[in-house]
Parts: C-alpha cells; structure tokens; sequence
C-alpha cells in the first residue's frame, strides 16, 4: 500500500532561469523543509513553445512538493523574462499549477534581493543572459544590459557561446577547415552532437537561448585544453562584465560589487579579467539562493 506523506503548509520560493529551475519551501519562520530542481523555463509565454515549458516545469515543481508532502501557503518566484506584458498569464499559470496566487517578479529582482538589502550594492549577474541592477532603499530601479540574445548579454554564457560559434565558422570560411581551432572544433561538436552545419544551425535556431548556453561549456573545456581563443574568448567576458559595473557605477555612484552567476565558473579567466579590469573596488562573487532568498521573505 502506498503511504501519502501528511501535507504540510509552507512558502515556495521558486528560482526559474533559461536552463534550471530550483525551489525552495521553508516553513513560516523561514526554516528550510526540502528543495528541489526542474528544467528550464521563461516567462516569455506569449510564445507557446515557452509557454508549455512553463507550464511542464510548475507541474513538476508540484508533484515533488507532493512527493516531499508540502502543501503550497504561498509561492513567491523570480522568473527570467518576466514582465508587466506577461504578467496576468504567469499568474493564471501559477494558479492552476498551485492552487494559490503567485507573487512574481523578474529573475534581475530576484537576484539582487538574495544578495543585497536595497541600497547596500550593485549586482551583476552572468548566467545564460547578463544583467546589471541596484535597487534603492526606495524601492526604485535601474538596470543595465539584459536585454537578450539577439541584442546583447554580453558575458554570459549564450553571448560566449554564439561568439565561438562565429569565429569557428569564420575560420572554416577562411580555410576550409577548424585545424587552428581543433579544441574548440571538437568541443562544440561533442555538445551538439553532430558535425555538419546543419546540426550545429538547427541547435543555435532552435530558439531556446538555455540550449545555446550549454555551449559555453564547450568553451570552457576547450580553454582547459589550451585553445588559447577560447582562453581569450573568456578573458573578454569578464571585461564585458566588469564594464556592467562600470556602467552602474557612473549612473548610481560607487557601492559594493557582487558579481553572481554560473558563468563565472566556467574558467578563472573570467573572474582575473573583472579584478583586473576593476582594481581597487569592492567585488565580491557570492553564490546566493534566490529560491531560499524568495521562501524566507514572508
């Protein structure tokens, strides 16, 4: 006989980015009861591919907080994409995905919230997309990069993988050939399986920018392996990074740095060219919980 878990109230804080998904339930005085991970999703729901991610990804969610016997009080949740145009859709989907309403917010809210107060610091993140954000005592905004694939993200992991792809193919243009990039070459062929262009299109096109940064790893491996572009591909991610916060700093002043994200984990060069390029500030690389972070702010 099958023994159904006594449900248990509890907040869910719900971290979606474009390849994870984390949660996190914490019972009312913000003690940690059981997490768990999904897939990757985004808000950008007015697609219906993106749409059904969504969706498969909180109906995931659900059955492991069943499996866990956690029955949803109230679900806060940072998702990438997330804006007032999808709003009202993303909080029907949470509904009828929990059974609650859903307080949500952008992924860039999140990110900051579980590093700084506001007002303590500038965050900048490097995950599959880029984004810098301070956030006032006031609650007032500003934000910097972000703004997507297509249109820039630069030094996150999509942005370093669609430039390896771009200088890999330029070399095939010039020579026929990857034999100056052959680390790089054979990593990026393993990562999609296949070595015609066809393939390596049909993966950058197929419009899921969590798929593309999956590519990044290519790179890193490629870098482990010597291949000095790909060294220095990484080298100017970290610039590109550092120049966010610059950014910050000119519009808001000078504040404490926290730069966040997997994509400073690809390869040390990243984080030596952002304390190169920002000698003598205050940086910091924590590794914060947003799920944890959106479960204990009751």
């Amino acid at each position: 006989m099958t023994i159904v878990p006594a449900q248990r109230p509890a907040c869910i804080g719900i971290d979606i980015g474009g390849t994870g998904s984390r949660w996190v339930a914490c019972d009312v005085q913000g003690r940690e009861l059981a997490r768990g991970l999904s897939k990757g999703a985004t808000a950008h729901i007015f697609n219906v591919t993106e749409r059904q991610r969504l969706e498969t990804v909180l109906a995931d969610i659900n059955v492991q907080l069943a499996t866990h016997g956690i029955l949803p009080s109230r679900i806060r949740a940072g998702l990438t994409g997330y804006g007032k145009g999808v709003e009202e859709a993303a909080k029907i989907l949470f509904s009828d995905a929990f059974g609650v309403q859903a307080d949500l917010f952008d992924d860039i809210t999140a990110a900051y919230l579980a590093v700084f107060r506001p007002g303590e610091g500038h965050v900048i993140s490097a995950g599959t997309g880029s984004f810098g954000i301070h956030i006032s005592a006031d609650g007032t905004q500003v934000r910097v990069g972000g703004r997507g694939i297509l249109v820039d993200d630069a030094g996150s992991g999509s942005w370093i993988a669609l430039r390896a792809v771009e200088c890999l193919y330029r070399i095939h243009d010039r020579d026929g050939n990857f034999d100056a990039m052959p680390f790089l070459a054979h990593q990026i062929f393993v990562t999609v399986g296949a070595t015609e262009w066809d393939n390596v299109r049909e993966f950058i096109y197929s419009g899921d920018r969590g798929r593309i940064g999956t590519l990044a790893v290519a790179v890193s491996r490629a870098a482990h392996d010597g291949e000095l572009y790909a060294m220095e591909l990484l080298s100017r991610a970290g610039r590109e990074l550092a120049k966010i916060a610059t950014n910050l700093t000119m519009r808001i002043g000078p504040s404490p740095l926290a730069f966040i994200g997997g994509a400073l984990d690809l390869h040390p060069n990243i984080k030596k060219a952002i304390d190169a390029t920002l000698s003598g500030r205050d940086i910091s690389f924590p590794r914060p919980d947003a799920a944890l972070a959106a479960a204990q702010q009751i």
